[in-house]
């Protein structure tokens, strides 16, 4: 399996399928590279070079306990960017992975970045503060890192179906979806897990949203009970300098997987305008 082995002697594993114009994939929170399947298989069905790797700590890379943060997480993305020399590459973060895009393009990517996608994503920064009233208390980020260390099996049964929004009215969880979840959460280790909660709720990418200057969109759903819309989506746009908005009514922080196809046409349609 191919990895690349960072500084700090860290083992980051990585897909790279196709040719043509690279598309790198960035998951979220405590997933992996494999939570992309349908995007990769898309894109790379439609004639592009598609990279997702795990990230430190989360899928097959090293099961890290020092380095969970987002500057961390930023610079193990251009190792493997240099590494695989992309250039004219198009980057898409899911959640976390939406933050570590917008840290790597404002700090890294100058020169060889085309465009940005922030996807269900954490930015500007989720936790309440003063200069964040609107944000979620830090109470449900100590709530999810005492679940985790009392019992991170159940606790992984539990967070999908939220994520896929299989608690509204009428929603039947899908095994697949829901077991895939927890297998992926389950390949990665718990110090890594645990850390990453701080990094994706308390880290503040407000002037890496300002610094970037590509071409980002910003993909939410407006019934996300992960990263609640209003206080992500909308905050984020006004502070990219080319952001547009792209608002999917009713769907769920998942909406990736449970609605790839509509998902998908909308991200080749934006990566080719």
């Amino acid at each position: 399996m191919p990895f690349i082995t960072t500084k700090d002697g860290t083992q980051i594993f990585y897909k790279d399928w196709g040719k043509g114009q690279p598309v790198m994939f960035h998951h979220g929170w405590p997933l992996s590279a494999d939570d992309w399947d349908a995007q990769m298989m898309f894109f790379l069905n439609a004639g592009f070079r598609v990279i997702a790797h795990d990230r430190r700590g989360h899928g097959r890379s090293t099961q890290t306990d020092t380095g969970n943060d987002m500057d961390t997480y930023a610079a193990d993305v251009a190792a493997l960017v240099e590494h695989l020399d992309l250039k004219n590459a198009v980057h898409i973060g899911h959640s976390t992975g939406g933050g570590e895009v917008a840290r790597y393009v404002a700090r890294h990517g100058k020169g060889r970045v085309a465009k940005a996608v922030l996807v269900s994503a954490v930015p500007p920064i989720m936790v309440k503060s003063a200069a964040n009233p609107g944000g979620l208390d830090i109470s449900v980020f100590d709530g999810f890192r005492k679940q985790l260390a009392a019992n991170r099996a159940q606790f992984y049964r539990e967070v999908p179906i939220p994520f896929y929004g299989y608690n509204r009215p009428g929603k039947t969880p899908n095994e697949g979806t829901v077991g895939n979840w927890w297998r992926q959460g389950m390949i990665g280790g718990i110090k890594a897990h645990y850390d990453c909660i701080k990094a994706f709720s308390e880290t503040d990418f407000t002037e890496d949203l300002k610094q970037i200057d590509v071409p980002t969109l910003v993909m939410h759903g407006d019934d996300d009970q992960i990263v609640p819309f209003a206080d992500s989506a909308p905050l984020s746009v006004k502070l990219l300098k080319k952001g547009e908005l792209k608002v999917y009514k009713g769907y769920p922080h998942g909406m990736l997987t449970i609605h790839a196809d509509e998902l998908n046409k909308d991200l080749l349609a934006f990566i080719k305008a």
